[in-house]
């Protein structure tokens, strides 16, 4: 019986086939976004095709996980709705074996969308529908936090307040502009965090009120704060802003257009892990979920799961 479903493990690994007819496809959607006609329409064109979609609506927090543990053997898992749905997703597949993880496609509905957007997957649920059955799936790198999974970025400290305290009714009302808004009230009285950042070749001591560890390139409802990372490079992307002083600010802006690993206040690494321990806990934003940690180990996990792409991805360092 062991030898049978281990069988049936590998062939479930290997068999997605954008060419192939009636997929089975389970597709969770964000509570919020249950009423999106345009995507009520797409749904049913596929199925009248021939794929087989279960649709699953999330109430709670905790839902788009369990959803994915009771999804049987399908080909592909959907993610329809903002960074959070897709992050819980991710936590889903990770709980998984290695062999038994189905693809995962985006349909993007939320706020911000980062990850997404930074794969140039459209945000017309029709077309990103269209490319989670059509598409070609690409392994691709997870970064872990302890052991917190996030698929995009882990924005620390001020990156991470900006996203936490940002009320959703504000969201709503302006979109991405949002976090910007939030970011200039903010801005007003930082706290800054006072701690080690460890890496394979270095540790750095001080204080500073934002890090970024990127998989993905954008955070924050569109700023590109990784611009170098690659999501199948084995590797995670820091950027790291330390106290600056006002009569620094020209020279931190310097740094922040040339992105060395040898600034003075700005600081840009590509790395396979990181760690940060800091003398107060500090909070963390993993994919738009809060989290707080004092020590916290960050590592790029390859090729861990496998992701539906436009053939153009430019978040690949290798074409699909």
């Amino acid at each position: 019986m062991g030898a049978r479903s281990s069988e049936r493990q590998i062939k479930r690994a290997d068999r997605w086939d954008p060419n192939a007819m009636n997929k089975r496809v389970q597709l969770i959607l964000n509570g919020k976004a249950g009423g999106n006609d345009a995507l009520q329409t797409a749904v049913a064109r596929q199925r009248a095709i021939g794929h087989t979609i279960e649709v699953r609506v999330t109430l709670e927090k905790g839902d788009a996980r369990r959803f994915v543990a009771e999804a049987g053997e399908v080909d592909l898992v959907i993610a329809a709705g903002g960074d959070g749905t897709l992050n819980e997703v991710v936590h889903g597949l990770m709980d998984l074996s290695t062999a038994a993880r189905p693809a995962v496609g985006v349909v993007p509905l939320g706020t911000a969308n980062d990850f997404a957007t930074a794969c140039g997957i459209p945000h017309d649920p029709e077309e990103a529908l269209a490319l989670c059955m059509e598409g070609k799936a690409a392994p691709i790198d997870i970064g872990k936090a302890n052991e917190h999974w996030f698929l995009n970025a882990a924005s620390i400290g001020f990156g991470a307040e900006i996203t936490a305290t940002t009320p959703p009714e504000l969201k709503n009302l302006l979109g991405p502009v949002a976090y910007g808004v939030m970011g200039a009230i903010l801005a007003m009285n930082v706290h800054h965090y006072r701690g080690t950042l460890s890496l394979p070749d270095r540790e750095i001591t001080g204080s500073g009120p934002v890090a970024i560890v990127g998989n993905g390139r954008q955070a924050g409802g569109g700023l590109e704060v990784t611009p170098r990372a690659c999501v199948d490079d084995g590797l995670l992307d820091v950027l790291a802003v330390r106290d600056i002083p006002a009569l620094a600010l020209l020279t931190a802006a310097r740094e922040l257009q040339e992105l060395s690993p040898d600034g003075e206040y700005i600081n840009y690494w590509q790395t396979p892990w990181a760690e940060v321990h800091t003398e107060d806990a500090i909070p963390v934003n993993l994919d738009g979920e809060p989290v707080q940690f004092s020590s916290v180990r960050y590592e790029a996990v390859p090729s861990a799961i496998r992701l539906i792409v436009p053939p153009d991805c430019p978040l690949l360092s290798a074409q699909p």
